[in-house]
């Protein structure tokens, strides 16, 4: 076999390998969600009410828009329109705190 052609195939087993862990971790989940279905519970009631897929919780927003005060920003990552907006026309970023 040439290079290329094992690169191939361990490319495929690679990818094959991936999806047999993904088949295990999800049959493992739906057995592990049988049982406390069987126990009367649901697995989230189980985890303390923590859901079982990753979920981002958001920062706590520091600054509001002045025009509009449903628009909020945590602070962190990309500044939203408004605030560049605000920074731009020379207002200060502490005067639109919360």
């Amino acid at each position: 076999m040439s290079l290329e052609e094992l690169q191939a195939h361990q490319k495929e087993v690679d990818a094959a390998i991936k999806g047999y862990e993904k088949k295990r971790k999800a049959d493992a989940l739906a057995a592990v969600r049988d049982v406390a279905k069987q126990q009367g519970y649901t697995l989230e009631e189980l985890l303390g009410g923590r859901s079982t897929t990753k979920s981002t919780t958001k920062g706590v927003a520091k600054y509001a828009n002045p025009a509009d005060p449903n628009q909020t920003w945590t602070g962190r990552g990309r500044q939203p329109a408004w605030v560049k907006q605000a920074l731009a026309e020379g207002k200060d970023l502490s005067s639109m705190a919360i």
